[in-house]
C-alpha cells in the first residue's frame, strides 16, 4: 500500500502546483499596462505681475485637455492645451501716471485693472515618487503617488491692447490616484513662468502695465507669470505590447 500511495500523493501535489501556476499566470495576464492617458481638467488660475504680487489672489477659472505618455511606472510626459482667464488691479498700489517724468513722484497716481484670456500649450516631464499602477505583485505598484513636473510650452494672449506671446516654463507638483485599472484622477498645482511682459495689457488703458515703473525687463526678469490649480480625470488607452510566452 505504501508504494502505491506515495506516487498518488506525488501526482496530486504536481497537479495542485500546476493549477496554482496556471491561476497566477491568468491573473498576471489580466493586469494590462497602458501607454497613454487622455482626459481633461478644471480649476483656478491667478496672475503674478506688476499689479499683483500675492499668490492665490484675484482667482479666475481655467480648463485644459491633456494627454499623458507613460514610459514606466515612475516617468511620463504630459501634453496640454488649455484656456485660462487672468485679471489684476492696481487699486492697492502706487502706479505713476508717467514713470519717466522728472518729478520724484512720477506724476499723479492712477488705478488700472485688466482682464483677458490666455491660451496655454506645452508639455511637462513628470517624475512619480512611487511606482504608479493598479496591480501589485513583484513590481510593488501603488494606486496613489505624488509627483513633480517641469517642462516648456507657449503662452498666447490674443486681442487686447497688445497680443502677448512667449515661452512658458511650468514647474509644479501633484498627486494622482488610480480609481480603476483604466481610470485616474489627480490634483496638480503649477507656476508657469513666461518670457512675456504684456499679459496684463488687456486694453488701451492697461497697456501702461507693460512697463509701469519704466523698468525694462530682460530674460525672465520682471516678466509676467501665472498659476494653475486643477483637478483632472484621465482614461488609459493603447495597451502595451506583450510578447506571447508561446513564441
Amino acid at each position: 500500500m505504501a508504494r502505491t500511495t506515495q506516487p498518488a500523493r506525488l501526482r496530486q501535489a504536481v497537479a495542485i502546483l500546476l493549477l496554482m501556476l496556471a491561476w497566477s499566470r491568468a491573473g498576471a495576464q489580466q493586469e494590462v499596462e497602458y501607454k497613454m492617458e487622455v482626459g481633461g481638467a478644471l480649476g483656478t488660475s491667478f496672475y503674478l505681475g506688476d499689479v499683483n504680487s500675492t499668490p492665490f489672489a484675484q482667482l479666475c477659472g481655467m480648463g485644459t485637455l491633456l494627454m499623458r505618455r507613460n514610459f514606466n511606472p515612475r516617468m511620463a510626459i504630459k501634453a496640454n492645451l488649455g484656456v485660462a482667464h487672468l485679471r489684476g488691479s492696481s487699486d492697492d498700489l502706487f502706479l505713476p501716471d508717467d514713470p519717466l517724468k522728472p518729478s520724484a513722484a512720477g506724476g499723479t497716481p492712477v488705478s488700472v485693472s485688466f482682464g483677458r484670456n490666455v491660451i496655454d500649450m506645452g508639455a511637462q516631464f513628470e517624475m512619480n515618487f512611487w511606482g504608479y499602477g493598479y496591480g501589485g505583485g513583484y513590481k510593488d505598484l501603488k494606486r496613489i503617488t505624488p509627483y513633480a513636473l517641469a517642462g516648456m510650452g507657449f503662452t498666447l494672449a490674443p486681442g487686447g491692447a497688445e497680443t502677448a506671446f512667449g515661452l512658458c516654463l511650468p514647474v509644479g507638483v501633484g498627486v494622482k490616484y488610480k480609481v480603476r485599472p483604466r481610470l485616474n484622477i489627480g490634483l496638480e498645482w503649477s507656476m508657469r513662468f513666461t518670457t512675456s511682459d504684456a499679459l496684463d495689457a488687456g486694453d488701451s488703458e492697461s497697456k501702461r502695465l507693460i512697463h509701469p515703473y519704466g523698468i525694462k525687463s530682460v530674460g525672465l526678469k520682471n516678466k509676467d507669470c501665472y498659476s494653475f490649480t486643477m483637478v483632472y480625470v484621465s482614461y488609459d488607452i493603447c495597451p502595451k505590447y506583450r510578447r506571447c510566452n508561446n513564441d
